[in-house]
């Protein structure tokens, strides 16, 4: 099977995972390694079988807009009933709407969905998320009218949060709702919507925020329900714009979206819609994690297959070897697979923390979890997603001219993977939330939090330990700065880039202690090693420059010259 070496990494990865015994012993049904085992081989079989050979006939196809619809392929829609009748939706929702397995286990699953179509994995994202919140915040009659139907696959979900002068910046949401006669109408354009309309499904509930209140900015904010159709089957007042013609994803339809006093219902308290969605955002931000490395361990496998096949060079009368053989294709090559194996485990790692956060019955513990949670989710995100795009691009290097046909599939993964490190946040929206929440506003408790729970992998790693040392120098450096945002904030991406190397540098220290001296083991030991060797050099470069200030972002102002 081409996936069973996929799957036996991902095994491995699980069984030496941080936090797995303290995941054990508090929800024990979630850690079986038998349970896993099965569970992974069975995604791998059916990311195999039935998704990877549809994969790129869902890229040709797209979507096409039919009567102001947006229309899927025959061959999306029987990819879609086929993925939601094996369950792989309901996999972490508790009783009785699923089998309440662990977050880990499904990381390790949607990697290999999204190693096949990371388009087509998106619309299982929104809806798995959405029922996870519902459960959590809405009314026992929206639970159990609309929580079976999304785990099933028979319905859908969208999260709308984005409008055309309102990104990022929810502050200046312009969607309002009002209450009227019938209940909650809420009105306005939404933009950048994922699936925001489509016929994979017989209704789509929209997770919306809107403006309810005279609040200022996030303040005035609510979250409602706003279902395409109504209770008896009649159209709702939700409207699609347009479907965004764009670079990769497209068999995922971006739309834009209008509600026209659209019938909706109230989640949570009024006044706090932001507050309500954080747990689906939360989810959302760590399946960005398997998504980028879905399709990053794609790129990897076709570049080191390609290697060993491609002979090129090597001394002119004498056959030409293997490229694998050349030194620098042999360094692209560990850069790849560290890429890959350290992105890996700390999606694991991120999963476990936001498990224990939601599972650990002393509130103590738990906002320990949640810390740490959200410290590590940015760095998962926006590593996920430079991986995607950075090994694709890589894989291409090394099949030359072969990588940018479309012979090869590296072309898809290099288009589906550019938009990964700017939905969910761009990258700079990441490193600002590390420096502005976790470094000033919480004052460093998730940084806090995760020096506390790698200094036993650091006592044996002096390349760890050294990385751990330039972490606190730039951390106490900016603290400093919280009177001058600005200063801080110039440096935030290198922040952000010396605590994701900080962040691999565990995984990979772990890894090295860790692994196992087998074939699985040993391949994930090279790229661990690989990567521990140029690490203090990497982190005393990245603090140097998080620490500068903003003096020498002075010469722009040439460019900004009339």
């Amino acid at each position: 099977m081409k996936y069973a070496q996929h799957a036996d990494a991902l095994a491995r990865h699980l069984a030496i995972m941080p936090f797995r015994d303290r995941l054990a012993q508090v929800a024990p049904e979630a850690v079986d390694p038998e349970i896993e085992a099965s569970v992974i081989d069975q995604a791998a079989q059916f990311t195999e079988g039935s998704l990877e050979p549809v994969a790129a006939m869902l890229d040709r196809l797209g979507i096409t807009v039919v009567d102001g619809r947006a229309t899927t392929s025959v061959t999306q829609i029987e990819a879609w009933r086929s993925f939601c009748d094996m369950g792989w939706l309901a996999m972490v929702a508790p009783e009785p709407f699923g089998q309440g397995l662990s977050l880990a286990l499904l990381t390790a699953c949607e990697e290999l969905f999204n190693r096949a179509s990371a388009p087509f994995c998106m619309l299982a994202t929104s809806t798995r998320t959405a029922a996870s919140l519902l459960t959590s915040c809405a009314s026992q009659s929206v639970i159990d009218e609309w929580v079976p139907r999304l785990l099933s696959g028979e319905w859908s979900a969208t999260i709308c949060i984005s409008e055309p002068d309102a990104g990022s910046d929810v502050g200046r949401i312009r969607t309002h709702a009002r209450h009227a006669e019938r209940g909650w109408q809420v009105t306005g354009e939404k933009c950048w919507i994922s699936y925001g309309d489509h016929d994979l499904t017989s209704r789509i509930g929209h997770l919306t925020l809107a403006r309810s209140t005279d609040g200022v900015g996030a303040r005035g904010l609510s979250l409602f329900l706003v279902p395409s159709t109504r209770e008896d089957g009649s159209a709702n007042a939700v409207h699609l714009r347009r479907v965004e013609e764009k670079l990769g994803l497209h068999c995922s339809p971006t739309c834009q979206i209008g509600f026209e006093e659209a019938e909706a219902v109230l989640l949570g308290d009024e006044g706090r819609g932001l507050q309500t969605l954080f747990q689906m955002m939360l989810l959302m931000r760590l399946n960005c994690g398997p998504q980028g490395m879905g399709v990053a361990s794609a790129a990897f496998a076709t570049a080191l297959g390609y290697a060993q096949d491609r002979k090129q060079g090597g001394p002119a009368d004498e056959p030409p070897v293997a490229i694998v053989e050349h030194a620098d294709v042999q360094r692209q090559l560990l850069e790849m697979a560290a890429a890959v194996e350290l992105g890996r485990g700390l999606n694991f790692a991120a999963a476990n923390a936001l498990d224990l956060g939601a599972r650990c019955a002393d509130p103590e513990e738990a906002r320990r979890w949640t810390d740490l949670a959200q410290f590590l989710l940015p760095l998962v995100k926006d590593g996920a997603a430079r991986a995607a795009f950075d090994v694709s691009s890589a894989a291409v290097q090394v099949l030359g001219g072969a990588g940018y046909t479309c012979e090869w599939p590296l072309e898809r993964y290099l288009r589906d993977a550019r938009v990964f490190s700017v939905f969910e946040g761009t990258t700079g929206m990441q490193a600002l939330d590390i420096l502005h929440r976790r470094v000033w506003r919480d004052n460093r408790a998730g940084i806090d939090a995760f020096a506390a729970a790698i200094a036993d992998d650091s006592r044996d790693c002096r390349a760890l330990a050294d990385a751990i040392g330039s972490l606190h120098a730039a951390t106490d450096a900016l603290r400093d700065l919280v009177s001058t945002p600005r200063e801080g904030e110039a440096g935030a991406y290198a922040y952000l880039e010396l605590c994701r190397s900080v962040a691999y540098g565990w995984i990979a220290a772990r890894i090295a202690a860790l692994s196992g001296d087998d074939p699985v083991g040993r391949r994930m030991a090279a790229a661990a090693d690989y990567y521990l060797a140029g690490l203090p050099t990497r982190a005393r470069a990245f603090a140097e420059q998080a620490t500068m200030g903003a003096q020498h972002l002075g010469g722009l102002a040439a460019y900004l010259e009339q």
